[in-house]
């Protein structure tokens, strides 16, 4: 696990300055890698690459990088884990390769070198960010993992080439001016993250999972993909398996047992986090059946009860014989997180739970270096309740004719939210309806809309209308793609869509800065992408449409942990925000809301976001996750607000990254 960084001065460049260059980028990233540096330059190319080594697998000096293939061709910087790299290696020596180490680096560039870059990407099984230069075709080559677990931006501007585990290195190339991207900054309002392929930077991309990207001497990038989610469903719809729900039950445990015990292979201190939950219990569960001795495991407890998963957790960790650890964070351990959110996440996200990650991740680094999450779970056994109760809402108002809908949906619009609100004065307290003309006009809103789809996108979506200057929010591919011919059933296209889009850019997003900001390297099972493969091939009575949510999962869990200790309704990872900022957050809140800083750059609309706030301080908990996205984007804007804002933005690779 590392930080990469690099650079390509395509019209040339004199070695000392390169090499400055790719040490000040690579310097950004040593929270990311503190046990090692390395620089690799080629002055006939003018390409240099760097990185920060955190050291998992091989730890002495022959798995420093970056790395040169015994035949001198391919040079490689990677950031993360290869879990069947010794199978590739045992089949890299059969045809004759001779290794000088053990680590999972050398098995990939030496692979290059036997079967070409792309061929040997496709053969991976990891999270992993991979830029290689091959020098007899002198060509530059960027990978990401499958499903997204690791990050690398990339941009091009003229002659320059430039790469990074985070916008922190691309920013410390000398000179860059870079241009904030207007409908990146409405869409992170919309979804509290900032969807890729874009950033919050005009012509600064995010590669996408299974991205692949070759950049010759001379033109512009050949962008694809090496696995696709889309044909991996298209052909799972097409081969369903057909075995009864017990014998899917073993495959199922057989392939998260492998999945898990591959995520296993360390030469450092490991553990897992566990929240008690179903997701987090199963892996904890065959990492204790894998394993010899206690599994190291981990949780925080919070002072509010209604945060606090930590008795669920002691009580599957009691069970299973793990080495348990329960760390006490006060809501002064929380709040001192909030300053640093911006230096951790050098794009504006506000997830809230990042706040927890964070905390969880740093206690954790104490004592072990590894450590195995349950995320994903939730994307591939349709477990969130938003799947269920989207569809429950949407079904029977999709018989009513569309037209019909419309005009009620006309004339809720037609009364203002001010007017419901004033009539709602006269209903008793006990029944009233906080902010009932604003969730009118929102209904009315969903009401109007023609498919599921748009009523999932809705309901994922903040309502931020009338507060960014300039264009219409960034969407993605996905949301473009004939989904209803590829997944009939609706709780299959809302899995998918998380999946192409939440999965990537929010929770792996979180995982990865909260945990690398101290060097904590989390490794999460459920993405094994042959376990993905497979979940897309169960029957939707299995999965989408199971007599209960994770069904199968819940059976595998149930031969290890009994049922009493895990049934329990989901509580998330939150934090008692809306207190928080109306108490202890409010002085800092109240200076990035000020009329001022607002005003800073000229991007919103300010009277409506302080008439927004001022309604929030009123008791309006309504836009409480905006006014958090809004918090999150000021407070990014101040730390890294060196960026000029144009009116439009050309965005010069759309065509091409989409």
């Amino acid at each position: 696990m590392c930080g990469i960084s690099g650079l390509w001065e395509r019209n040339g460049c004199r070695l000392q300055d390169l090499k400055r260059r790719a040490s000040a980028m690579t310097q950004t990233l040593n929270h990311r890698g503190p046990d090692d540096s390395g620089i690799w330059l080629s002055e006939q190319a003018s390409i240099a690459f760097g990185q920060r080594r955190l050291a998992i697998i091989d730890l002495s000096p022959m798995g420093h990088q970056p790395m040169v293939s015994a035949n001198g061709q391919y040079a490689i910087t990677f950031n993360g884990e290869i879990y069947n790299f010794r199978e590739l290696r045992a089949e890299l020596e059969r045809c004759g390769v001779r290794f000088r180490g053990h680590s999972d680096t050398e098995v990939i560039v030496e692979g290059f070198a036997q079967w070409g870059v792309k061929s040997t990407i496709a053969r991976l099984n990891g999270m992993f960010a991979i830029a290689a230069w091959d020098a007899g075709e002198r060509q530059l080559f960027l990978a990401r993992d499958r499903m997204g677990e690791k990050p690398l931006y990339w941009a091009i501007f003229d002659g320059l080439v430039l790469f990074g585990s985070e916008l922190k290195a691309l920013r410390a190339y000398p000179g860059w001016k870079p241009s904030l991207n207007r409908g990146a900054i409405a869409a992170f309002l919309q979804h509290s993250y900032v969807p890729g392929p874009f950033t919050i930077y005009e012509d600064v991309y995010k590669l996408p999972p299974a991205g692949f990207v070759k950049i010759a001497s001379g033109g512009g990038p050949e962008v694809g993909a090496y696995w696709d989610l889309a044909s991996v469903v298209s052909q799972g719809q097409c081969n369903s398996l057909r075995a009864d729900e017990e014998g899917l039950v073993d495959e199922l445990e057989a392939l998260l047992h492998d999945a898990v015990s591959r995520r296993m292979i360390a030469d450092v201190p490991l553990g897992a986090f566990l929240s008690g939950g179903y997701d987090s219990s199963t892996v904890v569960a065959l990492m204790q059946k894998a394993s010899l001795r206690p599994v190291k495991t981990f949780t925080i407890s919070f002072e509010n009860p209604t945060f606090d998963e930590s008795k669920h957790a002691e009580a599957v960790a009691r069970h299973l014989g793990t080495d348990h650890t329960t760390f006490p964070v006060s809501g002064a351990d929380a709040l001192d997180v909030v300053p640093k959110l911006a230096e951790m996440y050098d794009e504006p996200f506000a997830d809230s739970s990042q706040i927890p990650t964070h905390i969880v991740s740093a206690l954790t680094r104490k004592r072990v270096t590894v450590a195995l999450s349950g995320d994903g779970g939730d994307e591939l056994f349709s477990g969130y309740s938003r799947y269920q109760s989207t569809d429950n809402f949407w079904r029977p108002r999709a018989k009513i004719p569309l037209a019909l809908r419309r005009l009620v949906s006309s004339s809720i619009c037609a009364v203002p939210p001010s007017t419901y609100n004033s009539i709602a004065r006269y209903v008793p307290y006990y029944r009233r309806v906080p902010r009932v003309g604003q969730k009118a006009h929102r209904l009315a809103q969903i009401l109007s809309m023609s498919s599921i789809d748009s009523v999932y996108y809705k309901i994922l979506s903040q309502n931020h209308d009338n507060l960014v200057k300039g264009p219409q929010e960034v969407r993605t591919a996905c949301w473009g793609q004939n989904l209803e011919v590829l997944l009939p059933d609706p709780v299959d296209r809302m899995r998918y869509l998380d999946m192409c889009t939440y999965l990537p850019d929010d929770i792996l997003t979180k995982v990865d800065r909260a945990s690398m900001a101290v060097a904590l390297e989390v490794r999460v099972p459920f993405l094994d992408h042959r376990l993905v493969e497979w979940v897309w091939k169960l029957p939707s009575f299995h999965n989408a449409r199971a007599r209960r949510p994770k069904h199968l999962l819940r059976r595998v869990l149930a031969r290890h942990v009994p049922d009493r200790l895990v049934e329990r309704p989901k509580m998330g990872f939150g934090i008692p925000l809306v207190d928080w900022l109306r108490g202890p957050l409010r002085n800092w809140a109240e200076d990035l809301m000020s009329e001022a800083c607002l005003s800073t750059g000229d991007i919103f609309y300010v009277e409506a976001i302080r008439s927004l706030w001022a309604a929030f301080l009123n008791g309006d908990s309504e836009q409480d996750f905006l006014i958090w996205n809004i918090l999150m984007f000021q407070s990014w804007h101040r730390r890294w607000g060196d960026a000029s804002v144009p009116d439009t933005g050309t965005r010069r690779l759309a065509s091409l990254l989409n």
